[in-house]
Parts: structure tokens; C-alpha cells; sequence
């Protein structure tokens, strides 16, 4: 051996001290109650090299879901829960259930009609009615001896459900009580980590907490599905009921009052603030005026070629060659005019949300009360359902390709505003410093540092927007708005299945010459 390689020394695991009198007292403070079970059982699992557990606990097997609790292992809890509710349920139809009772009222519901039939029968007045309604009820009278069969036939199989129910229930607790050490010796490694974030020891709120759950959920799941008595308590939550509570009786129920109230304060508002709504309305439509005087008033030759050599300047030779070849894919299918008034819509809504937005960003990365304030509003923008805007907007705005602007604006704002304040907190200090210090003032520091440097996160937004605003197109078609947002619309009102698909290829080569602009102009700025 040489020099080198005698200095190198390598340490089995084996040879590694271990304080077992220390171990063995931090098991017993993260245990608590019944420590010294859990000593032994950690020690084998520690020693163990097998991948199967080596240890079984008899009180997580015997109560199940509770024992989980009662360590505050809520995973296991839940998970255990359910299957042993599971496994009563399969032994409540065995034992005590009724599995065929659907069928049985069918068929009691079928002999009803059969004896109904032959009623009909002897009350007819012409043979051809007599034979009609006789032949109807031996059809039926066949049909409920099947159902009535099929009932039996699943009625002799209740043991049967009985025992497979047992059966999964002894499974299920052999299972808890061969997997609670070794789930709970990794909550004591994870616990040795970090004692705030893992709790220890065994709390009576914990184990009240559960079997508070358990009596809840338990008996009336396994009611539900067992016990073949209907009560309309557990069907259906009593809204008339509480409604009559809280509002007195003959007065409604509490949707109808609050959809009244809300209508009422809705019109109210679009009265008082008509003026304003009308402004709005008027600025969007100038915006989207222009767009579409550019787009459609311009002779389409113009149009197509300064369109693929934007695509050329901006993102090379193969987005030029897309973008000509996904334009004559619009322009022969017809679509031409109808595209152009999309990329107008789409235009519009980009423009104000860039207008509006990249302000908002800058000023909530800058501030970070300003973004605690927004940041609700941003994410019900965000979550809201699309089409739930369109009830606001109709009741403010009106209907068209204006107030559909404005939905569009609400939906796809906020990846703009959210990515601009992302770039803008994500500048370092340093550079920032260094720059106030050779003497930039705070224009110069936001235009010629913080902007620049935030730039790829802007552009991130400004992309995210382009994408979220075309896929609003067809739902704003819902309220009057055009392009080829209505082609699809029409299509799935006629289930035309062929220019539906066609229409929607329209919209995907829009979005993606879009997208291929926009990220090769942002590369080329780079």
C-alpha cells in the first residue's frame, strides 16, 4: 500500500458509537406513555435488514384508527378509517343489511303494474284491448319474477358479504399493527430533526379528537349503506327547514332571499354608476376600434406580410415560415376576417392588462403591504370561474366584444401583475445599492437597473397573459363577442363536429404564432 492510501481510513457503520443509554432515553421522551414497548420495538426496526416489519403493536391493531390518533399520526388515522368503515359496511349487509332491497321494490313496484294491466284488461270493451293489456301484463309479470329471482340470488349471498367484510377487517387490523412501529419510528427520526415541527407523546385532545371523528363519521356511513330505511335527514341537508329558521315561515327560502338581495344591490349599483360604466366601455371600445381598423380595414396582402416579417425580425426564418403557413391555413379556410377580429380582441385585452398591470407589479414589488393587500383580489381573479365574470359584466357593461375585453382583462391580469412583482423583488440589493451609490436617482434606478434585470420574469407574465387571454376567446362568445370565438360556439350549438375542429385548429395556430413572437423577441432582447 502506498503512502496515500495508508492515511486513508474508512469507517464501517458498525464501528460508529452509538450512547444507547442516550437513544434509548430520547425514544422514551418522544414516546411518553408505554415508552419502553417502543425502546425494543425502534431497536429492531434499527437492526432489521429486511424489508418487511419486524415488530407488531397489539394496540394500534386492536384500536385501529384511535391508536393512530392518539400519537397524532393523522395520515394513518384517515387512511385506517376508511378502510375499516369499509370493511362494517360488508358486514352490516351480511349480518343485519338487506343487499337486495332495490330489487325487491322493483319488483313489487312491477307486479303493482301487472296487477294494474290485467285490471285494464277486463275492463276493456273490444277484444284487441283485452289481448293487448294481457299481453303487457304477462311481459311484466316475467320481468318482476326475474327481478325477483336476482333479488333472492343476491339475498344468498349475505353470508357470504358477511364474511368477506370480517375478513378485510382482520386484515386491515393485522395491517395497522405490522406497520404502526415502523410509521411511528419515522416520525421519531423526523422528530429528532426538529422537535417544533413533530409532535410526541400521547395527548388526551388528541385521542377525544378522535374518537369524536369516529363516533361521527363511523355510524352514520355505515347506517347509510346498511340499513335500508330512508331518512331524509341523512339524503338531503333540510335547507327549507333552516330557511324557515332563520327567516320565518312562508318567507322563503334563504337562495331565493339572498339572490334577491344580491340582484337588487346589483341593479342599483349599474344605475348609480352608469355614467362610469359607459366611460369604461367607450375607452375599450376606441382601443379595440383601432386594432380592428388596422387588422381587418388593411388590405390582407399587408396585413399576412407584416405579420411574418414581425415573426422573421423577431424569432428567425422557422417562425416566419410557421406563421406563413398557420395564416394561409386562416386565410383558405375562410377565416381571415373572423381571425383578425380575435387577434384584435386578444390584442386589446393584452394591451390595457400590460398597461394596467406591469404598473401594479412594479409598484407591488416594490411594496410589500400594497402586495399583502392585493394579493386576495389577485387570487379570486385567478380561482373565480370564467364564465361567474360574465355575470358582473352583463349586469355592468352590457354585451359585446367590449364588455367580453373586460372579462378577458380580469382573467388574465393577474400572471402579469404577479410575475412583474416577482422580477422586481427578485433584483439583488447589492446591485441596487451600488447603483444609488454612483448617484442614480430613483427613475434612473427603476428604469436602467430594476427593469432590466426583472425583464425575463415581465416577459414570463406578459406571455402567461397572451395565452390566458386567448383562452377566453370562445367564452366570451357566450355574451356577444365575435371573432372566431363564435365560429366555435355556433359549432357546439349545431354539433357540427368538422368546422368545430376547424375553427379550434384557427385558435391553436393563433396562439402559438403569438407565443413564438413574443418569446423571440424577448430572446433577441436578451
Amino acid at each position: 500500500m502506498t503512502e496515500k492510501q495508508d492515511q486513508i481510513k474508512v469507517t464501517a457503520a458498525s464501528d460508529i458509537e452509538v450512547n444507547h443509554e442516550e437513544l434509548d432515553a430520547s425514544i422514551r421522551e418522544f414516546a411518553g406513555p408505554n415508552g419502553d414497548f417502543y425502546v425494543i420495538a425502534f431497536h429492531k426496526i434499527h437492526n432489521s435488514t429486511g424489508a418487511l416489519p419486524t415488530t407488531f403493536n397489539f394496540f394500534a391493531a386492536l384500536f385501529g384508527p384511535l391508536w393512530a390518533a392518539s400519537r397524532a399520526i393523522w395520515g394513518m388515522f384517515w387512511s385506517f378509517l376508511i378502510l375499516e368503515i369499509f370493511a362494517w359496511v360488508q358486514i352490516g349487509r351480511g349480518f343485519w343489511g338487506n343487499p337486495g332491497a332495490d330489487l325487491l321494490e322493483r319488483a313489487e313496484r312491477q307486479q303493482a303494474r301487472v296487477q294494474d294491466m290485467l285490471e285494464r284488461a277486463a275492463e276493456a270493451a273490444s277484444q284487441d284491448d283485452v289481448d293487448r293489456f294481457t299481453t303487457l301484463a304477462g311481459n311484466l309479470q316475467k320481468a318482476a319474477e326475474k327481478t325477483l329471482s336476482e333479488a333472492n340470488a343476491i339475498q344468498s349471498e349475505a353470508p357470504a358479504i358477511a364474511l368477506t367484510g370480517l375478513l378485510i377487517l382482520l386484515v386491515v387490523k393485522a395491517l395497522q399493527g405490522f406497520i404502526a412501529n415502523s410509521i411511528y419510528e419515522k416520525r421519531y427520526s423526523n422528530w429528532r430533526i426538529d422537535h417544533s415541527m413533530v409532535e410526541s407523546g400521547r395527548h388526551m385532545r388528541n385521542i377525544v379528537m378522535g374518537v369524536v371523528l369516529v363516533a361521527a363519521i363511523a355510524p352514520l356511513i355505515i347506517f347509510k349503506f346498511t340499513v335500508n330505511t330512508s331518512f331524509a335527514f341523512l339524503d338531503a341537508f333540510p335547507e327549507e327547514a333552516v330557511s324557515q329558521v332563520l327567516l320565518g315561515e312562508g318567507n322563503g327560502t334563504l337562495f331565493a332571499a339572498l339572490a334577491g338581495w344580491m340582484e337588487a344591490r346589483i341593479d342599483a349599483a349599474a344605475l348609480a354608476g352608469g355614467d362610469v360604466f359607459d366611460g369604461v366601455v367607450a375607452t375599450v371600445r376606441a382601443v379595440l376600434d383601432g386594432l380592428t381598423l388596422a387588422l381587418i380595414g388593411s388590405p390582407w396582402p399587408v396585413v399576412m406580410l407584416i405579420i411574418c416579417v414581425t415573426a422573421w425580425r423577431s424569432a428567425g426564418p422557422r417562425v416566419a415560415i410557421f406563421t406563413a403557413a398557420s395564416l394561409a391555413y386562416i386565410a383558405l379556410l375562410g377565416y381571415w376576417a373572423v381571425a383578425m377580429e380575435t387577434v384584435a380582441l386578444v390584442g386589446a385585452s393584452v394591451l390595457l392588462c400590460v398597461v394596467i398591470g406591469i404598473p401594479l407589479g412594479i409598484w407591488f414589488g416594490k411594496s410589500q403591504r400594497a402586495y399583502s393587500a392585493a394579493e386576495p383580489v389577485l387570487d379570486l381573479m385567478q380561482t373565480l370561474p370564467a364564465f361567474v365574470y360574465l355575470i358582473p359584466i352583463i349586469a355592468f357593461f352590457g354585451t359585446g366584444n367590449p364588455p367580453g375585453i373586460l372579462a378577458t382583462i380580469i382573467f388574465g391580469m393577474p400572471p402579469v401583475i404577479r410575475l412583474t412583482a416577482l422580477g422586481m423583488r427578485g433584483v439583488p440589493e447589492s446591485i441596487k445599492e451600488a447603483a444609488v451609490a454612483f448617484g442614480a436617482s430613483r427613475w434612473q434606478l427603476l428604469k436602467d437597473v430594476e427593469l432590466p434585470l426583472a425583464l425575463p420574469s415581465i416577459m414570463t407574465g406578459v406571455n402567461q397573459t397572451i395565452l390566458m387571454c386567448l383562452s377566453m376567446v370562445v367564452i366570451i362568445s357566450l355574451i356577444g363577442g365575435g371573432g372566431l370565438g363564435k365560429e366555435i360556439l355556433e359549432a357546439l350549438q349545431y354539433a357540427a363536429k368538422g368546422p368545430g375542429l376547424l375553427g379550434g385548429f384557427a385558435i391553436l395556430f393563433l396562439a402559438m404564432v403569438m407565443d413564438r413572437i413574443v418569446q423571440g423577441a424577448f430572446r433577441q432582447k436578451r
